[in-house]
């Protein structure tokens, strides 16, 4: 970057000064990023021959034709139009009725020449579809699968210094394919950074940090260091390895390695730290620590790496459900596409952390990323504010490539106290069947010897009791297993671990009390479940009568684009959520935070301005969690009544312009009630 010295170790935030084209560019591949030039040269040839594409004026480099300046995170899709083209192929409404397509994006750099030497890796946290990379001139790598981060290492192939020249990098993005059923988007859709480490170095994601033993009085740390050499020559080292409070700063513990490595091999080294009087992370009190580890050579600094942490204990019974730091705990979460009103994928940080304390608040202490690893930030966040993350990786896929995704999942995101499952795929067609048994088992595998601290799960939604399938991991997922498959599957398999990892859909359109196809809406009385789902409140009874299911994660948090149940054209987005695109809550909303928290609320619906139903009876429904509520219109009672668990209160009240409001009593929480 412009403006990149030499340091310990540099990241710098690479997300500025990049120009996109969408389509296609009508010349030859190798031409786009080739040796002799190309696109992704500086505007001129090795020989000399100015290269004329792109440009409306080849004295001026800058000034692009076809090329508009933007800023990652980028989703070009929210930029086109809605079509209803046959030509997007059958599903297109699950896709929001958006195309994908093709699209380029170019940034142009100066590296320091004092970065000479030094190991440069350029990271992307996520590009929608195929991914192809050129730099200067050199096709650096192919990705495909736009849910995991990757890495290049581009140093052979820079620029250093103004003798040397600008560099520029060239990305092209392909998203025609798509990966899931739902929007995708299509862009550089997650953060780029530019990696400046020495030739040895604690590699990426090297860090793993455990707790083997958690008491009262003392926590035992176990932090696993991968050390990098990429030179020649083998090297001496000293690790030093910090371990601070994250709030404080205080050091509770260190330790010390010294040891040595060969040129261009890897080393591990085990430290054992230990902690006094540790504080426990939960969703409560999420409390976080800091690993600072610390590469000496020569008694000279030339590494240092930061990890950040929770001590927690995690574990699943058949009897007893989710166990948090030793107490059962009920999980109270909900599923979650990346997608946000305007922006679509490409979310900034401050409107991932705006959703996240939005579930908060209605209660919810657990999070599903469906159906694919969410963005690295994301993580953070569930971390700092104490939700419980179940990780899912794509697709069902044993294969090379398959593996390397599943991989990337599980060392970018297992130091996450957050996170407690990783899912390895999602309502796939091999279910219930021994080739998929297959492909799942070696998947499990493959999780399991990267991370042995959190069992591997499956979100099914067929195929629980048929070959062998289920027993390929340790959690068994019932999508929509309300309908009695979870309770079936408990009197088959008494020992299996159950959760509910996706349930409800629900579909409500906020504000709307009369469904209308024609405009696209739902009523929010709720007149709209498709045939696989249930209402919010049977799907919580269903974990209130049945302990074994764990918890549950509704479908879902917030509308997305896409997927739009019950409709299809000209409605472009899904009403699934407890709030809407934007994030403003629904009236479903109220009811799940009255099931899930024990503050006091009560909720009326609907609004109460109907003058043209003069005299008409109107539905008028409660959610509240207080247990008597009294219904006054014009400051006449109109009854107190006791309020049953797990339910909502009606009444039939004929419209009058006057004031409907409510007065609740509160002995005791109604969840103590539901769970007596």
């Amino acid at each position: 970057m412009n403006g990149m010295t030499h340091t310990v170790r540099s990241r710098e935030n690479f997300d500025e000064g990049w120009v996109f084209h969408k389509g296609d560019i009508a010349i030859p591949y190798a031409v786009k990023g080739g040796m002799t030039g190309g696109m992704t040269d500086c505007g001129e040839r090795e020989q000399g021959e100015w290269l004329d594409i792109a440009y409306v004026d080849k004295e001026a480099q800058q000034v692009q034709e076809g090329w508009t300046s933007v800023r990652l995170p980028h989703d070009w899709c929210p930029e086109g139009q809605f079509v209803n083209d046959p030509l997007m192929g059958s599903r297109a409404g699950s896709h929001g009725y958006l195309s994908a397509g093709i699209g380029f994006y170019r940034k142009r750099f100066t590296i320091p020449a004092e970065q000479l030497g030094r190991r440069m890796t350029l990271h992307f946290d996520g590009v929608s579809g195929k991914s192809t990379v050129w730099v200067n001139g050199h096709l650096i790598g192919e990705r495909f699968g736009g849910y995991t981060s990757f890495a290049y290492d581009i140093t052979d192939v820079l620029r250093y210094g103004a003798v040397e020249g600008e560099n520029i990098i060239l990305v092209k993005v392909d998203s025609s394919d798509h990966e899931g059923w739902w929007y995708e988007g299509s862009g550089i859709y997650r953060h780029v950074w530019l990696q400046s480490t020495d030739s040895l170095h604690i590699a990426q994601w090297g860090t793993f940090i455990t707790t083997p033993l958690i008491a009262e009085k003392q926590a035992e740390v176990r932090v696993d260091s991968k050390m990098s050499n990429e030179s020649m020559n083998r090297r001496s080292f000293e690790l030093r390895t910090n371990i601070l409070e994250r709030d404080s700063g205080r050091k509770v513990a260190e330790q010390v390695s010294q040891s040595s490595v060969n040129g261009h091999e890897e080393i591990s080294i085990e430290m054992i730290l230990k902690i006094e009087a540790p504080r426990l992370w939960s969703p409560e009190d999420p409390y976080l620590y800091t690993a600072i580890s610390e590469l000496y050579e020569n008694e000279s600094l030339i590494d240092q790496y930061v990890t950040t942490f929770g001590i927690r204990s995690a574990e699943f019974d058949a009897e007893r459900g989710f166990i948090l730091n030793g107490s059962p705990y009920l999980i109270k979460g909900t599923c979650n596409h990346q997608d946000f009103a305007g922006v679509g994928v490409a979310m900034p940080d401050a409107l991932i952390a705006y959703k996240l304390k939005l579930l908060k608040e209605m209660g919810c202490n657990a999070y599903r990323s469906a159906h694919h690893p969410p963005t690295p930030e994301l993580l953070d966040l569930c971390d700092q504010l104490g939700l419980l993350v179940m990780d899912e990786n794509r697709k069902l896929d044993s294969s090379l490539r398959g593996i390397q995704e599943l991989k990337s999942m599980i060392l970018r995101d297992r130091n996450h106290p957050s996170v407690i499952i990783w899912s390895m795929e999602n309502e796939e067609v091999l279910e219930g069947t021994v080739m998929g048994a297959r492909i799942l088992r070696t998947m499990s595998d493959a999780a399991h010897k990267l991370d042995s601290t959190r069992p591997t799960l499956a979100s099914m939604n067929h195929g629980w009791s048929s070959g062998g399938y289920a027993d390929a991991v340790d959690i068994v997922g019932y999508n929509y297993g309300h309908r009695g498959a979870d309770v079936d599957g408990r009197r088959q398999y008494p020992n299996r671990l159950i959760l509910g990892s996706e349930s409800a859909s629900f579909t409500t359109t906020r504000g709307i009390y009369e469904d209308d196809p024609i405009k696209g809406y739902c009523s929010s009385y709720g007149t709209n479940i498709p045939s696989w789902g249930c209402s919010p409140e049977k799907s919580w009874a269903d974990v209130i009568h049945n302990r074994f299911l764990t918890g549950v994660f509704l479908w879902t948090g917030f509308d997305y684009r896409g997927e739009p149940t019950p409709y299809e054209w000209p409605c472009i987005s899904s009403h699934f959520g407890m709030m809407d695109t934007c994030g403003f809550p629904k009236d479903i909303y109220y009811f799940i935070k009255a099931l899930w928290t024990e503050e006091p609320l009560v909720h009326l619906l609907p609004h109460w301005n109907w003058p043209e139903r003069e005299g008409e009876l109107i539905r008028v429904m409660a959610y509240t969690n207080c247990e008597t509520i009294e219904l006054v219109l014009n400051g006449q009672s109109l009854g107190e009544r006791l309020v049953e668990p797990l339910s909502s209160m009606e009444w039939s009240v004929a419209y009058e312009r006057a004031s409907l409001r409510q007065s609740a009593g509160l002995t005791e929480p109604l969840q103590q009630r539901a769970s007596a």
